[in-house]
């Protein structure tokens, strides 16, 4: 189990701030980007810009996702 937590424009395209996943321990940041992308088509560009955190540390897109980690996808922020 894997809880997702989406912030800012990301989570209004997602529709929520935070799921959990059951399936998704042991699976590459790279796969569960994948398989969101398919759940949710229109934010797949956010996705693929966003900085990823596992337990509040910022996480290459290679690492491996162990039970019980939490996951942030932080979208890039604009403004002026």
């Amino acid at each position: 189990m894997v809880k997702i937590l989406f912030f800012a424009g990301l989570a209004e395209k997602i529709g929520e701030r935070e799921m959990v996943i059951e399936e998704a321990g042991n699976w590459q940041i790279d796969q569960l980007t994948e398989w969101l992308q398919a759940q949710y088509p229109s934010a797949k560009s956010e996705l693929a810009q966003s900085m990823v955190a596992i337990n509040e540390e910022y996480a290459e897109r290679t690492e491996t996702l162990a039970d019980h980690d939490i996951v942030a996808f932080i979208p890039p922020v604009s403004g002026g």
